[in-house]
């Protein structure tokens, strides 16, 4: 049986764990608190984010990131991107020299602008076989509740890729494999971005040809980012690409779609982050995600727009009018 660790017990980290397990892996979840590490493995539940899904008996919880650690051939972080880097530097040296170390967050680090899996390479010294990405349209409510879904795993070492795909198939999710790393990483990272625009315009009470378009261009803006970036341009057309943005940008489970909502309300940033339980990705690494921008030369005014509402105080009114008002072009990514 094949041992794997999952860092973090938020919805995604638990569900993850639960379709590892429910494929017949031995799976260790490490968490911070020890109240629920001791619901999950006294009720098996997850009191706090899947209070309605009992866990696999294969689940063993710990605060021990040692523990969790011991012996996994896989190790799969669901950790807020901004704070990884701190705890990476902590866990790394806890894993086996061929254990692979796998990314299922969407975001930018503030500052380096960074994806996750450069992180990775960077604080634990591994190379890029040892290093792997799983995204697409991953709403962890409905998986954990064993809902047909689909993913798409990216690792520049394919058998590698494969092996993680053999141990989290299972008769309701089915992932995909890709070497496009830099490609799979953008697509979850920007969605998250345009997912903020999007909900902002749900919630000035805008309607289906608005948010389209917001869509459509922010699957161009992501094409063009990756395009820089050396990504396969198929990617973005793909689960990692146009499947993960649908799913975010059209489902109220989606965090970063409820964050644009109230925003386009009218409360406040410091509302808007009381009002939200988990974490928002976008939120923070839409900033990055426009430096990176920046850095290449590529031109995303959606994103651009996003940063101005979230971080700079700017109205959505605003903001809109000067998206609506920018020099018309034809239609190419």
């Amino acid at each position: 049986m094949t041992r794997c660790a999952v860092f973090g017990t938020g919805s995604w980290g638990t569900t993850f764990a639960m379709v590892l397990a429910d494929a017949g892996c031995e799976v260790t979840l490490w968490g911070r608190r020890p109240e629920l590490a001791e619901a999950i493995n006294s009720r098996r539940v997850n009191p706090d984010y899947l209070p309605d899904v009992r866990l696999p008996d294969g689940i063993l919880a710990t605060t021990d990131p040692a523990e969790a650690a011991d012996g996994a051939e896989f190790a799969a972080f669901v950790v807020p991107s901004q704070t990884f880097r701190a705890n990476l530097t902590e866990w790394a040296p806890l894993f086996g020299p061929d254990t692979v170390l796998v990314s299922l967050m969407k975001g930018v680090e503030l500052g380096t602008c960074k994806r996750m899996s450069e992180v990775i390479s960077e604080v634990a010294g591994t190379g890029p076989e040892r290093v792997a990405v799983l995204t697409g349209p991953n709403l962890a409510p409905e998986i954990a509740q064993r809902q047909p879904a689909a993913a798409v795993i990216a690792c520049a070492e394919e058998e590698a890729a494969r092996r993680l795909q053999s141990l989290c198939h299972t008769g309701y999710f089915r992932p995909y494999t890709s070497t496009d790393v830099v490609g799979c990483e953008l697509g979850g990272a920007v969605k998250n971005v345009i997912g903020l625009g999007v909900g902002i315009a749900d919630g000035m009470g805008l309607g289906d040809n608005s948010k389209a378009t917001l869509l459509t261009r922010g699957l161009a803006e992501t094409s063009r980012l990756g395009a820089a970036m050396g990504a396969d341009p198929l990617t973005f057309s793909g689960l990692a690409g146009m499947g993960d943005l649908v799913a975010t940008c059209s489902s109220p489970l989606s965090r970063n779609h409820t964050f644009g909502t109230n925003l386009g309300r009218g409360m406040s940033l410091e509302e808007t982050i009381k009002a939200t339980r988990q974490t928002a990705e976008g939120v923070k690494s839409c900033r990055s995600v426009l430096e990176l921008a920046r850095r290449h030369g590529v031109d995303m005014p959606i994103t651009e727009t996003v940063v101005d509402v979230v971080h700079g105080g700017k109205s959505p009114h605003v903001g809109l009018k000067e998206l609506m008002s920018r020099s018309a072009k034809p239609e190419r990514r």
